[in-house]
């Protein structure tokens, strides 16, 4: 229904994309600008942000497209419509990830896939089958960690009922975090999204071994080829979180 409404309209559509592409492209180019003054950001270059930059963004515009439209569950516990959901014979977390889909968050995947082409045209990599198979690795990976913070965060707007920036913070947070290098943050911060909210196995480890980079705080060589395995747990984790939190809501009484 919603990818119908949205091309009734095919020129608003196309504009729409356009601006959308261009709006998240301003990332980029705040790097570009960056390297204008500067040959190197942490001891990174310019390809090697870039590299980083196309996994992070396209991972999570993978994730933004599928469950992008989470964020409107607050707004539905509030305002009893989220009770509707519920009586429908289809999966709830569907429907929520359904709502308001919007075809031109197509805009931040084709901006940044055409980056991560750019990048792996340019970067200077000794490429080896383990190295090329781990890129659509990476981005598969990737955006099902993102996936589950979504999940997460919709779970939690079950309890607290209008927290969508406090997701937002996790997601759009995290793909901008990780578009630039580790070296940039301090190491309590690394940790934390290394061990507690694994943003990390996104992007910075598996990245590091592909262009040959000292892996953040010295992890074992055998930690790049770990994104699935963390992104199972994470689905799995963010899965948990929502069934709890669908069992423990108690509706609006309106």
């Amino acid at each position: 229904m919603w990818v119908r409404s949205s091309m009734t309209y095919r020129f608003s559509f196309v504009v729409t994309m356009c601006g959308n592409l261009l709006m998240t492209a301003m990332d980029f180019v705040s790097i570009l600008l960056m390297f204008s003054q500067v040959d190197s950001l942490g001891g990174w270059t310019l390809p090697e942000i870039a590299f980083l930059y196309g996994l992070s963004a396209t991972a999570f515009g993978i994730a933004d497209l599928v469950l992008g439209s989470m964020d409107v569950l607050g707004t539905r516990i509030r305002d009893g419509s989220f009770d509707t959901l519920l009586v429908r014979p289809a999966p709830v977390l569907a429907q929520i990830g359904a709502d308001h889909f919007a075809l031109r968050r197509l805009g931040r995947i084709t901006q940044g896939a055409a980056v991560l082409v750019w990048a792996l045209a340019t970067v200077d990599v000794d490429w080896s089958a383990a190295k090329m198979l781990l890129v659509p690795v990476m981005l598969v990976s990737g955006a099902a960690i993102f996936c589950a913070l979504f999940v997460a965060g919709a779970a939690f707007q079950i309890f607290a009922q209008d927290a969508s920036e406090v997701q937002n913070a996790f997601t759009y947070g995290g793909t901008t975090l990780l578009q630039y290098p580790p070296t940039v943050f301090g190491k309590d911060f690394v940790r934390g999204v290394t061990f507690m909210l694994p943003l990390a196995f996104v992007n910075w480890v598996p990245a590091s071994y592909v262009l040959g980079r000292p892996y953040p705080l010295e992890l074992p060589e055998w930690a790049a080829f770990a994104p699935p395995l963390v992104a199972v747990a994470c689905c799995a984790l963010a899965g948990l979180a929502w069934r709890t939190g669908l069992g423990s809501y108690r509706s609006t009484g309106s």
